[in-house]
């Protein structure tokens, strides 16, 4: 093991030592052909710094096109998406007819999609990453790349409606039932098709009917009214669920309640 770390000492002060020569070298035809080569051998870090030292002389040049598009993906092969997307955008601003332009586009999108991070953080670079990619496949309607970058939206999309799921939970689990089914129902309405829309309308029958219970006498009436309302819309909405039975107990329950609160018909909600 100590052999292993002095060899590996011994080989990154020779990396050290060899791109500090390369650096102090005036011979910028030299410096661009040896970024070249760590690039090939996916040394980016070197890479990159050599190309920010020779990207002066060359700019204006046919070859800059080539110097930045690999300059680009120095930042991104070393994790710094924000950096890359910026500089995928400056790549499209100078060679907007650039036959590398559709790649460069969705690298740039496919950069906000790499800093989307985990559903608990703020999903400002997932929203980011969707409206991106959407923009990308209509720009690009023949696209190879259209099939992956409507994955990655479905993907996003997901990470957004599980982190709106986690809140409105959060809500039912302290005990704010109230905030907790509106949550639960505006889950509903903004994903409509999810595999789990079942779900989330028994979560808010389930929250209303424990906001009810626990409202003042002069209020449950009107929202177990309510409950048995919710219960007979998902009954119809969603005829073969598996929360079909938890829903019937709730829509029975709240029926057996109204008949003790009240010996006429409630009033609606507002």
């Amino acid at each position: 093991m100590k052999f292993s770390g002095v060899v590996f000492i011994a080989l990154l002060l020779i990396s050290c030592n060899g791109i500090n020569k390369i650096m102090k070298s005036k011979d910028h035809d030299y410096k661009l052909r040896m970024a070249e080569q760590y690039y090939a051998k996916k040394k980016y870090n070197y890479a990159q710094q050599i190309y920010e030292d020779v990207m002066p002389y060359y700019r204006g040049t046919p070859g800059f096109e080539d110097l930045y598009y690999k300059y680009a993906y120095t930042a991104f092969y070393q994790k710094d998406y924000a950096n890359a997307e910026n500089l995928f955008k400056t790549f499209l601003e100078i060679y907007p007819n650039s036959t590398r332009a559709e790649e460069v586009d969705y690298m740039r999108a496919y950069s906000f999609y790499k800093q989307s991070p985990k559903p608990e953080l703020d999903q400002t670079n997932t929203i980011k990453a969707i409206g991106m990619m959407q923009t990308f496949i209509n720009t690009h309607p023949g696209s190879a790349r259209n099939k992956e970058a409507t994955a990655i939206i479905d993907i996003c999309r997901n990470k957004l409606e599980t982190k709106e799921k986690n809140a409105a939970q959060l809500y039912y689990d302290i005990g704010q039932y109230h905030a907790a089914s509106v949550a639960f129902n505006t889950l509903l309405n903004t994903y409509p098709d999810s595999e789990k829309a079942d779900e989330y309308k028994m979560m808010s029958i389930k929250a209303y009917f424990k906001y009810a219970e626990l409202s003042v006498e002069e209020k449950k009436a009107e929202r177990f009214e309510k409950v048995v309302e919710e219960c007979h819309d998902f009954i119809d909405r969603f005829p073969q669920s598996q929360f079909s039975k938890e829903v019937e107990q709730y829509l029975t329950q709240s029926q057996n309640n109204l008949k003790t609160y009240s010996n006429e018909p409630a009033k609606k909600t507002t």
